[in-house]
């Protein structure tokens, strides 16, 4: 959102055209007018959104998270991440939380809270990232999609914490999700939990 004190810095769209169309991603090159009158192109990505799950497998003390290990290949390196996936178009967050949630990892939640939104890469891509934390987890066998290979791991948060700590963990949305459920759990950050049936969207 732009507040009008920010027309200052707002730069408005004048057209453009799309470089690359893939089966999910757009390649944009848009010319835009600058807060002084000239204009300046932006190239960009056009992404349809994300939904990342922070679950909570118990309220211990020290509790216990579920992850995934996945191999991400433009960097070449398998990282640790929460449970994850695009949206579908027009797919509600929550839908597509418990949907990724159930093919990941397996697990349904019975309760569902949520996070916040963050823009990851907003300097060249359009995307969004949805969270949601989930709890009363109840196991069952992972669905992943034909060609993911995903490995759902458990760990507690002192471990997620130290692995943090050490420069180890570098997903974005994990990181956030990570100091996100610490702020909750000690009471700097609010949520509200609500059966799984009756979770809605946030805008």
């Amino acid at each position: 959102m732009t507040a009008p004190a920010d027309a200052h810095l707002r730069e408005t769209g004048l057209g453009g055209q799309t470089l690359l169309s893939g089966g999910f991603l757009e390649v944009r090159r848009d010319i835009v007018r600058l807060p002084d009158g000239a204009t300046a192109s932006r190239e960009y990505i056009r992404h349809p959104g994300a939904v990342a799950v922070i679950p909570i497998l118990d309220l211990a003390a020290d509790p216990t998270l579920v992850l995934v290990r996945q191999h991400r290949y433009p960097i070449d390196r398998v990282l640790l991440e929460w449970p994850a996936g695009k949206r579908d178009a027009g797919e509600p967050t929550i839908a597509c939380a418990q949907r990724e949630l159930l093919e990941e990892t397996g697990y349904t939640a019975t309760e569902w809270a949520w996070a916040g939104w963050i823009h990851n890469a907003a300097a060249y891509s359009s995307e969004g990232i949805a969270l949601w934390f989930a709890r009363g987890l109840l196991p069952g066998p992972a669905r992943p999609d034909a060609g993911e290979f995903v490995e759902a791991v458990t760990l507690p948060l002192s471990a997620l914490a130290a692995l943090d700590a050490r420069g180890e963990l570098t997903d974005v949305k994990t990181l956030i999700g990570l100091h996100w459920l610490q702020a909750a759990l000690s009471g700097h950050r609010s949520w509200s939990w609500t059966s799984a049936g009756n979770a809605r969207d946030v805008a």
